[in-house]
């Protein structure tokens, strides 16, 4: 299959990357990396979270951050949701989607919230409508797709059966996690290969982490299944709390590298991706580790002092 002339890249840095940082990161970096981003050019902003501050004390002012964004016409800014108040905030504060999650490894399911896969998603019934019934999109987020830490491998008819659930729930859009980062490109073949088979191909999306350094690998071959969309994280922000010292989600900047050298069309501007990798990772006290930001960056401070 010929890869996807265009793909849309969803930035999860701010949710999916920030979340992991210990020190709080101040509300008006968040609106200002959010803000930068969406100048840049992207089309989904993965921008906040709805969740208990006693679990993830750095989403708590999710309300906060929403209210102070510049929204960018044409923009989606997704919150996630993990139960009807977690939808009640979404709502109040204007999310344009909500993201649901659930495992499809049953190893993982029973030892977090100590429930089957089953169990779990259908929690997720009443805010599925909830959210159709006030026209909000609904993303659904299918982690351990390809690996558990607690059962290791994950059988593909598993994934399938995932995907299949959340698609009964009404989701516009069904996310291919690898949330370890263990997959590898043939194991991402295979699953995609599956799961195309019951959800629309051009609304399905992967989400990398780079643990093991397969990342970029992976969704190369995810885009030889003719997948569209991809999830990623400016400066890499984010770690693998299932593996200590790993790093976490694929680097924005490596993804736009990949799909400029490759010809594909995401309507996002790599050089501003690059500053506010700079910025964010300056701000936090953080190692950016996307190596062409790095790159980037560093041959635009060479370029400068030679012209000085």
């Amino acid at each position: 299959m010929a890869v996807p002339k265009q793909v849309k890249i969803v930035e999860v840095g701010l949710r999916d990357g920030l979340q992991n940082e210990k020190e709080f990161v101040p509300t008006a970096t968040k609106i200002e990396l959010i803000n930068r981003l969406s100048a840049a050019g992207f089309r989904n902003v993965e921008a906040a979270s709805f969740v208990s501050p006693k679990w993830v004390p750095q989403m708590a002012d999710g309300a906060e951050v929403m209210a102070g964004i510049e929204r960018r016409p044409g923009t989606i800014y997704s919150v996630l949701t993990p139960n009807l108040r977690g939808f009640e905030g979404a709502l109040a504060a204007r999310a344009d989607e909500i993201v649901i999650f659930g495992a499809a490894s049953e190893a993982f399911s029973q030892k977090n919230i100590n429930c089957s896969i089953a169990e779990s998603i259908e929690r997720f019934a009443p805010v599925a409508q909830a959210a159709k019934e006030h026209g909000l999109r609904i993303r659904g987020s299918v982690s351990c797709a390809l690996g558990c830490p607690y059962q290791g491998e994950v059988p593909v008819a598993s994934v399938v059966d995932v995907v299949q659930r959340f698609a009964a729930l009404g989701c516009d859009e069904i996310d291919i996690a690898d949330t370890i980062g263990v997959g590898t490109p043939k194991r991402t073949r295979e699953v995609f290969e599956a799961v195309t088979q019951v959800f629309p191909r051009e609304r399905l999306s992967g989400h990398f982490h780079d643990t093991y350094g397969q990342a970029l690998a992976n969704i190369y071959a995810a885009l030889q299944e003719g997948i569209e969309i991809y999830h990623a994280s400016v400066a890499g922000l984010g770690g693998c709390p299932y593996a200590k010292g790993a790093t976490g989600n694929v680097a924005t900047e490596d993804v736009l590298y990949l799909m400029n050298g490759l010809g594909i069309v995401t309507g996002i501007d790599l050089a501003q991706v690059v500053a506010i990798g700079d910025f964010i990772s300056t701000s936090i006290g953080r190692p950016n580790v996307s190596r062409a930001g790095k790159a980037l960056l560093a041959k635009a401070r060479s370029e400068a002092a030679n012209c000085v």
